[in-house]
């Protein structure tokens, strides 16, 4: 035994040119490289992106009336209509759990069904953030059906929003989700090449689109999930 540990430690085992510094600092260039490369390609392929207010003169539509956002979760995108007519279509990211529609409080899972925006909050962590009004009564009458919440829970969010507000969040289905920026960590993840699901169940876009937004959106705008 003794024999085994003596090999295992005698570093005349290891090869010549064996320097722990030297591969673990190669091992850090290396990553840093690759990350570099990828944030790199993503920033060109942001560079296609039509700003909407050039979109909007390119389209010669001096109204937009009646906006509505439809979110699809298989081609994580967001859609940008007035009335019929598609306006812009966005990259967007989504909760961690993908396979299911938002149920309880911290599940992951992004909410699936029709809802508006019921307040929007200009200084917010994630840059700004679009409150949607979730749960809606539809998700309400699913909760209570099944024994999700208490009849009391279910009056409470109804009472919420037929006042028009957003509902409460204390119940077991949570609540405050919503559309947000990135905010701190906006210029890596806007930046990535590929889809990268991080938040608890909201939609976040880049910083400079949910700007963009921000321009012509307002309370009560319908946004569609699906």
């Amino acid at each position: 035994m003794k024999k085994d540990i003596d090999t295992f430690t005698d570093k005349s085992n290891l090869p010549e040119n064996f320097n722990p510094l030297k591969n673990f600092i190669f091992t850090i260039v290396t990553i840093t490289l690759f990350l570099f490369c990828v944030i790199l390609y993503g920033m060109i392929l942001n560079l296609r992106d039509i700003p909407l207010n050039e979109l909007l003169i390119r389209s010669e539509k001096k109204n937009i009336e009646n906006i509505n956002i439809v979110v699809d979760r298989k081609v994580f995108s967001l859609y940008l209509y007035s009335d019929t007519t598609l306006i812009k279509k966005y990259r967007v990211s989504f909760g961690k759990n993908l396979r299911d529609k938002k149920r309880l409080k911290n599940d992951g899972a992004t909410p699936v069904g029709i809802y508006y925006i019921c307040e929007i909050i200009d200084n917010h962590k994630y840059h700004r953030f679009f409150r949607l009004n979730y749960p809606n009564e539809a998700d309400a009458v699913d909760a209570l059906r099944n024994g999700l919440i208490t009849q009391k829970d279910f009056d409470n969010i109804l009472n919420d929003l037929q006042n028009g507000n957003c509902p409460t969040n204390k119940s077991y289905l949570g609540g405050f989700v919503g559309i947000h920026g990135i905010g701190r960590f906006n210029f890596f993840l806007s930046n990535l090449p590929f889809v990268f699901n991080w938040t608890d169940g909201s939609i976040a876009l880049s910083d400079e689109h949910i700007d963009e937004l921000y321009s012509i959106i307002t309370k009560g705008t319908k946004v569609v999930i699906k």
